[in-house]
């Protein structure tokens, strides 16, 4: 049998035609939609700031207060009074532009089992610490945590919390503006722990900087932490509210050791680079050492 050779195609026109083929085929047969999609009432990505301004037992002591939050009674009473009785959390850590990984990935959360399970694999996981502080980095890698949620949630939301301004990566609040326009609302937990002591990477008035440069979104809100000991309680008052679509109406969260809630405000971007300022200068001053 006489054999022919192969046709050989340019590889360009090859992709045209085959993209033009799947094209054909999306507009002709309707989007099948996975057997695996559930619907949840929320997803949520905890994305928690490891960078080297907290220290280990801070650390520790942090993602303990996530573990304790998602197992407690209140949390899992908010998710029990949802439409569906379900949301989908995923927990990941971010530190400087290229320093973001998820720690647990997209799970449903339904009842105590399920939280108990999530908590589990959270307290598995290994602690680090990493230089700069990106959040913008933090919550364009957040972001795109929504990109591969295999459920259909009814909202989509972004708890971050650090404890010091962007100083690494585009401009936090580019990067809020583009997430916010995307259907994803941003909360914060801004971590006033510690006095000012460098001068360089802290700012006194953080939770003035999360309210104009990193919350946006229907609803959003922050409560700023100035007490270690109060970070469970405040995390635990913040899932709620999140998991029930609410915000803070009190002028004051009743949790000792933290700050009113905040919202946004009138926007002033040259505010929003201080921490870049800061960086900045402190380069300057490290070349006339």
């Amino acid at each position: 049998m006489r054999q022919y050779p192969a046709r050989q195609y340019p590889a360009r026109q090859f992709s045209t035609a085959f993209a033009a083929l799947l094209l054909a085929v999306g507009i002709i047969l309707p989007a099948i939609p996975s057997a695996k999609a559930e619907e949840v009432d929320l997803a949520l990505v905890l994305a928690v700031d490891v960078s080297y301004s907290m220290d280990e037992d801070e650390q520790r002591l942090q993602r303990l207060g996530y573990i304790n939050a998602i197992t407690s009674p209140q949390v899992l009473q908010a998710i029990g009074t949802g439409l569906t009785g379900k949301i989908a959390l995923a927990y990941v850590e971010w530190g400087g532009a290229t320093s973001q990984h998820t720690l647990v990935d997209w799970q449903v959360v339904s009842d105590r089992a399920s939280a108990e399970r999530f908590a589990s694999d959270l307290a598995r996981a290994s602690q680090q610490r990493v230089f700069r502080t990106s959040i913008s980095g933090g919550l364009f890698y957040s972001a795109s945590m929504f990109g591969r949620l295999p459920h259909t949630a009814l909202r989509k939301v972004i708890d971050i919390s650090g404890d010091g301004p962007n100083n690494q990566g585009s401009p936090v609040h580019f990067a809020r503006d583009e997430i916010v326009a995307a259907g994803v609302s941003i909360n914060g937990l801004p971590l006033m722990l510690k006095r000012m002591t460098s001068g360089w990477y802290d700012i006194e008035n953080l939770d003035a900087y999360y309210k104009q440069c990193v919350i946006g979104g229907p609803g959003s809100f922050a409560i700023p932490v100035r007490d270690i000991a109060a970070f469970a309680e405040a995390v635990r008052m913040k899932l709620v509210l999140e998991i029930a679509g609410l915000t803070p109406s009190a002028p004051d969260t009743g949790v000792p050791g933290s700050a009113p809630p905040v919202r946004n405000a009138a926007f002033d971007p040259e505010f929003c680079l201080i921490g870049e300022r800061l960086w900045q200068k402190r380069m300057r001053d490290r070349e006339w050492d």
